[in-house]
This record gives structure tokens, C-alpha cells and sequence, in this order.
């Protein structure tokens, strides 16, 4: 018999290979001693409601009374959350993240009364501030920001009081949390060496891209055999989810959660909508591109679990992280040197968790505060999959890091309309280089159908998650129950009608939307498809030299919140109110599409 394979433990990891999470704090007595401080400040915040009349002066110390708060409650739910998500097993970090999000709560309650006593000023006062108090012109932006939503901010005391049910409202996305994350038991699979090994979120994905079909078809139906089971807890868990986004628009006064999560950065529902039209209009080229796949797999029937495989047999590349490390440094040089150095910094002082461990958050992400290094998550497998996972990720980061460095904390972060951006700008540019340097035909052909299937999965798979996110929540605003045969039957029609007649109708995929995080975020996955048709904008001018396109991509970089999203990216150089950007990306995956399969036909 073959000996099974198991994730290491946390404390089996070589420290080199972990983030260091002691620039934030280096005891567990400074964490502490940090809490404490936090709860002082929560004290003294709420001294200032009722002083916003007082003058420009106290509404000066009052708004950055709040800002000083927030700013250092989010560096300890930072720590609190990396720390819970190196090890979700662990009991000690559980307890402290339970704590952290304990005490954000009460920061948004302690601060609740702000913008509903803001409101109460008039534009004629506030402006008579800003004329009064000159160090106030800083916030002026943020400030309006605040008064734009005036018809949707409630009563000081009604904030209060729905602040302080966040964590009540926030129970099923993290009941979801630590069943998916650390609960769940996967079955043993046989790996692609043929041992057997233990299935987890993070290894599912590397198997999905085997070359043998029977370790695909395995794990495909060893994970979804597990989420089947639980398919009602999980339609429960979600139901709430959304129930909680469709309460707070309704009391808010909005017309839908929709509306509710897109106007925060006033991005006009214009753009959701388009984006689904355009998606629409091109279905058939993921349509021709599944058919592709079939034929290239030569296989009678074509599942979903045949989606994400080399179309070309063994990969004939991939990279260790040490590898990707020098291919990140190398494909973004066009991005200049200031940009390289910062990704230097990245790899040497340990931005980055890189391997896989017993109990570590699935996926990958970047994460931060603004006094803290932008870390970066990793479950790490040798490929090319997760080279593009570490340059997206980079992305991220180093978005964060000009903003912080260029931004003071009231604009020092940006919205995840532009996170996206940033990230698949760098996935664009990879691809530029390796198609640029690679000249096997078989490493061409691999490399166009990983763009392809990456394209699949940001753009057409990504804007499926939206349009089923927004099925949801708008069926559950009209009182219809999301049963988890309602969701299953919907998804799996969904799915249907994106991938076509080329694929099988493979009754596991009905339960993906169990097992997806984003449903729990609010109106956060069409990000990522607007983000990445952007991102092919911004990466066509950068890598051919446009003049002045690499400084507005730096501009936009470093913006961070201070100006509107839709305004940072038309200075960069995209309008994303219009269909064009859109477009642009759907030729540029139609004529790697027609590459790819003029490329084959050679072979």
C-alpha cells in the first residue's frame, strides 16, 4: 500500500517560507497591550458626539478623532485575521480573531453618530469650515463622500444600533468561514504521482489541472460528493448572507443591495449591467473555445472537471517559487524600476506565507493595513497556474504600497473596483512576455491556453458568479426561499447556458455555489471581470511604450481613495461608464483564440 501524503503542520514550516507578522507586533503582551489601548480610544471617540456645531476646530479634532481610531483597530484585526488564517484549526487564533472583530464592532458603533451628525450641518456650514480652518482641506473629499449619501445614512442612535448588530449579521459568513475552511473533511484521492494523498481546497485546484483524467474525475467528485452533504446548511448559510445585504439596503433606502454596494464608490449599476450584456453578446467564443478543448482532449464527452487541464498533455512548463520569483522580476520590467524595487522588497523581507499547511485558509490574497506590510497569502504548487497566482497577488501589494506611501490614511486604501485592476494588469503583462519570449510552439500553445482559460475564469466565470449573485439577492428582496434546490437548480442551468452543448451537464457542478467565498462578499465578483478588461487596456499601452501611459498607471497606483474610481481610471487612460474597454478585451481573446487554433493545427 502506499503511504498517504499530509499537509505539514504549522510549526513543521520553515520561517522563510511564512510572512512576518512580527512588524505589526512582536509579542503576544504588545497585541495586548494594543487592545487595551483600542478600547481607551473607543472611550474617548464617543466623547466627541455632539460637538460637530462647535466650530471648525472641533470638527477637526472630531473627524480625526474617528480616522485615529479606525486606523489603529484595523491593524490589530489585520494581525488578529492573518494570524486566524495561517492555522483556522488553531483555538488561540480563532479566540483572537473573535476578539478583533469583537472590538471593530465596537469601534463602528463608537463612531456610528459621525456621518448622521455631519448630515445634520448644512452644505452652507461645512463649507463656512473649510474657509475657517485651512488644515481641513485635506478631508474635503472624504467629506463629501460622506454628504453625497445623505438620503441613505439613518439617525446617529439607528447607526449605533445596526453597528452594533454587525456581528450578529456577520455569523453566517463565518459560520461559513470555519466550515469550509477548517471543518469540512475530504475524502483520500490519488494524486497525479499516484499516491494517495489528502484533498483540500487548495490541492483540488492543482489536481484539477492533472493530465490524467481519472485523478481530475476523483477529485472532482470527492469534493463535490463532500459539499452535497452539506448543501442545506450551506443554502442557509448564504440565505442569511444575503438577507443581511437586502436589510441593510432596504433600511438604508436603497432600492436594492445593488444599488447599495455600487453607490458607496458611485459606480453607476450601468456598468454591471453592461458588463453582463457584452458577456452575453460573446458567449459563443466560450462556446468555439470549450469545443477546442474537446477536440484537442479527443474525448467523446467533455466534463467539467476536463476544464482547466493542459489541452496539450504534460505542461512542458512550470515553475518552483524560486523560479517564479526571477520570472515575476523579469516579465514586469516594463513597469520601470521603482516598481521592481518594491517587489524586491516583497521577496526579501517576508511579505509573503508561501506553502500549504493543516488548517491554512484556502485561496490566495493580499492583505493589510495601512501600518502594516501588504502580505500576501499563498497555498503554493509548482506551476504555471501559481505563477500567475503570485504575480496577480503582487499586484495587489504593491498597490497598496504606493498608495500608503503617497496617501495620508483617509485616502490610504482604494476601492476593490481598482484592486482588480492592478492585479491583472500584472497577469497581462506576463502574458505579453512569455508570449514575447517563447518560441517552442507547444510552450506557445500552452502558454495562449492558459491566457484563454484565464480569461475564462476572470471574465466569463467571474461575471457568471455575478449574475447568480445578483439572482439571489434579487429573488430573495422578492420573498422567494433560497432552498438549496432552488439555488442548485438555478446554478446548474446557469452554468449550462455559459459553457455550452460542447460540455457535459455534470450534476456536481450544480453545488459550486456552496463552496464559493465571494457570494459572501457584497457585489464584489463583477469586479474582477471589469477589472481584468481594464487591466488588458492598461497592459496593451505599457508594454508597447505608449508615451506617458507607465506614469498614469503609476498615478492611478498611487491615488488611492482620493477621487472617485470611475474619475482615478479615466485618468489612467479607461472610461469604464462605456461597453468599449469590454470589447477590446473580447478581440484580444478572440485572436488568441485563432492563434491557438491555427498553432494546433500544426501539430
Amino acid at each position: 500500500m502506499t503511504e498517504t501524503k499530509s499537509l505539514p503542520l504549522r510549526s513543521e514550516v520553515s520561517e522563510n517560507q511564512k510572512w512576518d507578522l512580527t512588524y505589526i507586533f512582536k509579542t503576544e503582551a504588545e497585541v495586548e497591550e494594543a487592545f487595551a489601548e483600542a478600547k481607551k480610544m473607543i472611550t474617548a471617540t464617543k466623547e466627541y458626539e455632539g460637538t460637530l456645531k462647535n466650530g471648525a476646530k472641533a470638527f477637526q479634532t472630531a473627524l480625526e478623532s474617528t480616522l485615529e481610531l479606525f486606523r489603529f483597530v484595523e491593524k490589530i484585526y489585520v494581525y488578529s485575521h492573518l494570524k486566524n488564517d495561517q492555522d483556522t484549526a488553531n483555538t488561540e487564533y480563532q479566540a483572537l480573531y473573535a476578539k478583533a472583530s469583537t472590538l471593530a464592532a465596537q469601534a463602528g458603533e463608537a463612531v456610528a453618530w459621525f456621518q448622521p451628525e455631519v448630515l445634520t450641518l448644512s452644505d452652507a456650514e461645512i463649507d463656512a469650515y473649510f474657509v475657517e480652518n485651512k488644515d481641513l482641506e485635506l478631508y474635503r473629499h472624504y467629506v463629501k463622500q460622506l454628504t453625497d449619501n445623505r438620503a441613505h445614512v439613518l439617525s446617529s442612535n439607528e447607526e449605533a444600533l445596526l453597528a452594533a448588530a454587525s456581528e450578529v449579521l456577520d455569523a453566517s459568513s463565518n459560520t461559513f468561514s470555519i466550515l469550509n475552511n477548517a471543518d469540512l473533511k475530504f475524502p483520500v484521492v490519488t494524486g497525479d504521482d499516484g499516491e494517495k494523498v489528502e484533498l483540500s481546497g487548495g490541492l483540488y485546484g492543482q489536481l484539477m489541472e492533472s493530465t490524467k483524467r481519472e485523478v481530475r474525475k476523483e477529485a472532482f467528485e470527492g469534493l463535490y460528493e463532500v459539499y452535497e452533504q452539506f448543501r442545506n446548511t450551506f443554502a442557509s448559510t448564504l440565505s442569511s448572507h444575503v438577507k443581511k445585504h437586502n436589510f441593510n439596503a432596504k433600511v438604508h433606502h436603497y432600492d436594492s443591495a445593488r444599488h447599495a454596494a455600487l453607490s458607496a464608490n458611485h459606480i453607476p449599476e450601468s456598468v454591471y449591467d453592461t458588463l453582463l450584456e457584452v458577456v452575453h453578446e460573446n458567449l459563443p467564443l466560450l462556446h468555439r473555445y470549450v469545443a477546442l478543448r474537446k477536440k484537442l482532449l479527443g474525448v467523446d464527452t467533455l466534463h467539467m472537471y476536463d476544464m482547466y487541464t493542459p489541452i496539450l498533455g504534460d505542461a512542458p512548463i512550470k515553475y518552483t517559487y524560486e523560479e517564479a520569483k526571477e520570472k515575476t522580476l523579469t516579465a514586469l520590467k516594463p513597469l520601470g524600476e521603482d516598481y521592481a524595487s518594491i517587489l524586491e522588497e516583497a521577496f526579501d523581507t517576508r511579505w509573503i506565507d508561501i506553502v500549504e499547511n493543516k488548517g491554512k485558509r484556502g485561496g490566495a490574497y493580499s492583505s493589510g493595513s495601512y501600518d502594516t506590510k501588504p502580505y500576501i497569502l499563498l497555498n503554493w504548487h509548482d506551476s504555471l497556474n501559481h505563477l500567475y497566482t503570485l504575480v496577480h497577488e503582487l499586484g495587489h501589494s504593491v498597490h497598496s504600497y504606493y498608495t500608503r506611501s503617497n496617501q495620508p490614511y483617509v485616502y490610504g486604501d482604494y476601492s476593490i473596483f481598482l484592486a482588480e485592476i492592478a492585479s491583472t494588469t500584472n497577469e497581462n503583462i506576463l502574458t505579453e512576455h512569455l508570449l514575447e519570449t517563447e518560441t517552442d510552439p507547444k510552450v506557445r500553445a500552452f502558454v495562449l491556453n492558459h491566457y484563454l482559460d484565464g480569461f475564462k475564469g476572470t471574465i466569463f466565470r467571474q461575471t457568471q458568479f455575478a449574475e447568480f449573485e445578483h439572482f439571489i439577492h434579487t429573488e430573495d428582496a422578492k420573498g422567494v426561499p433560497l432552498t438549496s434546490e432552488y439555488l442548485s437548480d438555478y446554478y446548474a442551468g446557469l452554468n449550462a447556458k455559459y459553457y455550452g452543448d460542447a460540455v457535459e451537464k455534470d450534476p456536481e457542478i450544480a453545488y459550486e455555489w456552496s463552496r464559493i467565498p465571494h457570494f459572501y462578499y457584497n457585489y464584489y465578483v463583477y469586479q474582477y471581470s471589469t477589472g481584468f478588461s481594464a487591466a488588458s487596456a492598461l497592459a496593451d499601452k505599457i508594454v508597447k511604450g505608449e508615451e506617458g501611459a507607465l506614469d498614469k498607471y503609476l498615478t492611478y497606483l498611487k491615488s488611492g481613495n482620493s477621487d472617485y474610481p470611475i474619475e482615478v481610471m479615466k485618468r489612467a487612460g479607461v472610461d469604464m461608464t462605456q461597453r468599449d474597454y469590454i470589447d477590446s478585451a473580447m478581440k484580444v481573446f478572440e485572436t488568441r483564440l485563432n492563434e491557438l487554433e491555427k498553432l494546433v493545427s500544426t501539430f
